[in-house]
């Protein structure tokens, strides 16, 4: 069954476009409260030290808010390129390679957004052998 866009019956991240409102808009409350915290840490710390910023960042509240906030990305990310990629890359404004360049496009970002989330859970979460770079 084919839609507008000319995509056929895909899903995004949760299988309903509804869900997948509620999963963007939900994953941009977390983004906007870690942006808060970590902006609130800088602006009661005057001339932060690695120490205090290693400690502040390793306590395990934040590592946990952290988890969460790179979950909260990989899904924002999903939903929101996935939109992108079948409202404007469609047979109607591409022609008939559309959907495979839309196939492409999405295989590519679903491997940027594992290799990013598993990045960022190394990075929270590893050996102190993980650099961040």
């Amino acid at each position: 069954m084919k839609n507008d866009s000319g995509t056929k019956s895909a899903t995004g991240l949760t299988g309903s476009g509804s869900r997948d409102w509620i999963v963007q808009r939900i994953s941009a409350v977390v983004l906007a409260v870690y942006s808060v915290v970590l902006l609130g840490f800088f602006l009661t710390h005057s001339n932060v030290t690695y120490v205090e910023w290693s400690s502040f960042m390793t306590s395990l509240p934040m590592r946990l808010f952290s988890l969460v906030t790179i979950l909260a990305l990989a899904g924002h990310a999903w939903v929101g390129m996935w939109t992108v990629f079948t409202d404007y890359i469609t047979s109607g404004k591409m022609g008939e390679s559309a959907p495979r360049l839309r196939l492409v496009l999405q295989t590519l970002m679903i491997i940027a957004i594992l290799v990013f989330l598993f990045w960022g859970i190394m990075i929270f979460w590893g050996t102190a052998s993980v650099v961040a770079v």
